[in-house]
């Protein structure tokens, strides 16, 4: 469904979490106000534990929020139930994570087709699609290998595909380069960095590294689960 006109593709009021723990519980995230529109690409700035992976984790319909309000491509997260939660993770968002999760029994091909086929797709028409995405990143070679047979970077990649097959909205990367040497970061990064500029991809990375910032319109720094500075990038 398209947004409503000038209103933000992301809008999140009081966005509030807490994990049970003890009496008190932990606050992951603390009355965040963040209004993000479609075809940005943020990043998310903030040391382990100040709320980065929380953020990322109720944008992608995994986890839901203690408080507050989440509105994503005018879809209340905080009110969803998990059907809608589930259509949510395969039509809106794509995950790219640190450790790549791949199933360690599929070849490339079938990684990235699993999505797509979950979904409902034609076994046929979806590998086709697999292909191509799989060629535009320069790992045809690698079709019918397996995660363990690959590089990082050709296993990151690999997930990016994957991330892409449902065509979605946004792009969710959560410290994408953590596991890579800095040329295959580097790569990665311009990977995502072109998904924004050249379709329009909405794009949010939490990362520790800067080699994100120069293909960035803004960014956020996070501490003790609060937005405490705005970064300007662009």
């Amino acid at each position: 469904m398209p947004n409503s006109i000038n209103q933000p593709l992301i809008q999140a009021r009081r966005l509030t979490k807490v994990y049970p723990l003890g009496e008190t519980g932990v606050v992951g995230l603390d009355n965040i106000d963040l209004d993000i529109s479609a075809g940005e690409l943020v990043v998310l700035k903030g040391n382990s534990g100040s709320g980065k992976s929380t953020l990322l984790a109720l944008l992608a319909g995994l986890d839901q929020p203690t408080g507050g309000e989440l509105l994503v491509a005018d879809q209340d997260l905080k009110q969803a139930t998990p059907a809608q939660l589930t259509r949510y993770r395969r039509e809106v968002v794509g995950m790219v994570f640190q450790s790549f999760n791949l199933l360690p029994t599929l070849t490339v091909v079938e990684n990235v087709s699993l999505p797509a086929l979950l979904a409902g797709g034609r076994r046929a028409t979806v590998e086709a699609k697999a292909r191509q995405l799989l060629t535009w990143l320069d790992l045809t070679p690698r079709l019918h290998h397996l995660p363990a047979q690959l590089s990082g970077g050709e296993m990151q990649r690999t997930a990016i595909a994957r991330a892409l097959i449902n065509e979605p909205r946004i792009i969710l990367a959560d410290e994408p380069t953590g596991n890579l040497d800095t040329r295959n970061g580097k790569t990665v990064m311009e990977l995502l960095g072109g998904l924004n500029r050249r379709l329009g991809t909405t794009v949010i990375i939490a990362t520790h590294s800067d080699l994100a910032d120069p293909f960035a319109t803004t960014g956020f720094r996070l501490k003790d689960g609060a937005i405490t500075e705005r970064l300007c990038t662009d």
